[in-house]
Order: C-alpha cells, then structure tokens, then sequence
C-alpha cells in the first residue's frame, strides 16, 4: 500500500475510533463535522484517494452513508506491544518488554503501543488501577489531552495543560495533586492516549 500522509491517517483514525465507539461508521456529515473540513467535497476527496490506495472499503449495503471501513478493521484480532507500566498516579518508570497483548482491530498501527495503568489518579475518566491504555506515540500534544508524560525520567499518564512558566499536569481524582512542572525540570511528551480497556 502507498503511505500516508499525515492528514490522510487523521481521516482513517477519526473512521476507526468511531466506529469503536458509536457501533458504526460515521456518515459523511459526521466526518465533515468531526475533522473541521469546511464541505462534503473534501470527505469524498478522502474517501476516493483512500479507496483507490486500498486503505478504505466501501462496504456494500442498505445504509451508504454509514458504509465505510477501513481494510485494517476487517481482521478479527491485532496485537501491539506491551511497554511497561505508566503511573495513575505517583510517577513511576515505564519499562519496555517484548509482551504483546491483544487490542481492537482499529488500533493497529506501527505508532501505538499499550502500557498497564497502576493508581487511581484519572479514576473519574473511568481509567482504574489495572487497566489497559492504547498510546499513539507522540512528541507533543495539544492543551487538555491526555499524555503519557515523562518527568526527570519517570512516567506518568495525566492531563496536559502548557503554561508559561511551564507544564501542569492534572488527575481526575480529587484526592491527588497536579503536578507542576517547571522550566529546570526535563519533561517530555511520550504519546498521546487513544482508548483505555479492561482484560476480563
């Protein structure tokens, strides 16, 4: 298959996540919406150059609007790599390992990666101690997303708020405390998270 670019993965991710989270595709107008393109014509400009790269199916059926697919979506299991544990809560270091671990369909990609959470700090995101996150690797991220941070070395999944003096890096726990970041500190953005499970 030809490689994207970035723009056209941003498209086929908005495609994967909702239909992982709604139960179907999104109809053109929901794309339109979702990713800020200013007319339908752009969406089908997408969906051809896709289709035609073998990256998106139109799948055959009574509702058109709500046919798309992407090839990945088609296999019944993937598999990415387990790197570690990342902290809800006290930072702690992620280790790397050669596990792999099951995840849905629509989030295998070469740039994600799955990491174990340990603490309750974003509890009220309905991520918990033991839980799964899917990370899509990332140098920087945008105000109020949730990172996998790295502080002075250690590992920490929280939200990400850019000031000028520095990073605030707040939970979803009352219980815990932002983290404040500043300027003498070495803080890196790992990833950015995608979707969080829980294996039964």
């Amino acid at each position: 298959m030809k490689p994207l670019s970035l723009k056209q993965q941003t498209f086929l991710d908005f495609i994967r996540r909702f239909r992982l989270e709604q139960g179907q595709a999104p109809s053109y107008d929901e794309i339109m919406l979702g990713l800020g393109f200013a007319s339908l014509g752009t969406v089908n400009w997408y969906v051809k150059t896709l289709e035609d790269s073998g990256h998106l199916v139109r799948l055959k059926g009574s509702n058109g609007k709500r046919a798309l697919s992407t090839t990945q979506e088609h296999a019944t299991s993937a598999r990415l790599p387990l790197l570690g544990l990342i902290a809800a809560g006290e930072p702690i270091e992620a280790l790397e390992n050669a596990e792999t671990i099951d995840v849905p369909p629509p989030f295998a990609h070469p740039d994600n990666f799955v990491l174990k959470v340990k603490g309750n700090s974003m509890i009220d995101e309905h991520i918990q101690d033991g839980d799964y996150i899917i990370v899509r690797k990332a140098p920087s991220a945008r105000s109020g997303q949730i990172v996998v941070a790295l502080i002075n070395g250690e590992a920490t999944l929280k939200y990400y708020y850019p000031k000028s003096d520095g990073v605030e890096l707040h939970p979803r726990n009352p219980d815990f405390p932002i983290i404040q970041v500043n300027k003498k500190d070495h803080f890196a953005i790992n990833g950015v998270l995608l979707y969080s499970f829980r294996e039964y």
